[in-house]
């Protein structure tokens, strides 16, 4: 099953007003295992790849079958959106401009928010 999704930036973060495209791709053993996300919009973000691979712990070895429902997944990525994980990042690179310079994170994440999210 292949789904696309479009979620909004978090306000109050370098991603408010942009909307953001995903393909879910769910395994035929959904919900025992997690569905894949992937970006279609690109996103400056530490665990989001350049090709738009998704990282957070619910999508791999966390995953609880509970989130099994559609929204509920969206929020998580979501919120990553909000609250990346610089210690497991995809991109190392933005990782550390997010550990040692935050408004220039910031403000690269705003740029590239305007430019592919809006």
């Amino acid at each position: 099953m292949l789904w696309t999704a479009v979620i909004t930036g978090p306000a109050d973060s370098p991603y408010e007003d942009g909307l953001f495209a995903l393909q879910l791709e769910y395994p035929p053993e959904f919900p025992y295992k997690p569905p894949k996300a992937t970006f279609l919009t690109q996103v400056y973000h530490p665990n989001i790849s350049a090709r738009g691979v998704v990282s957070v712990d619910i999508l791999s070895n966390e995953w609880p079958p509970v989130l099994q429902m559609f929204g509920k997944l969206l929020m998580s990525i979501q919120s990553l959106l909000s609250d990346p994980n610089p210690d497991d990042p995809l991109r190392p690179e933005i990782a550390r401009v997010y550990k040692t310079d935050r408004l220039q994170y910031e403000a690269t994440a705003r740029e590239w928010t305007r430019l592919y999210a809006m």
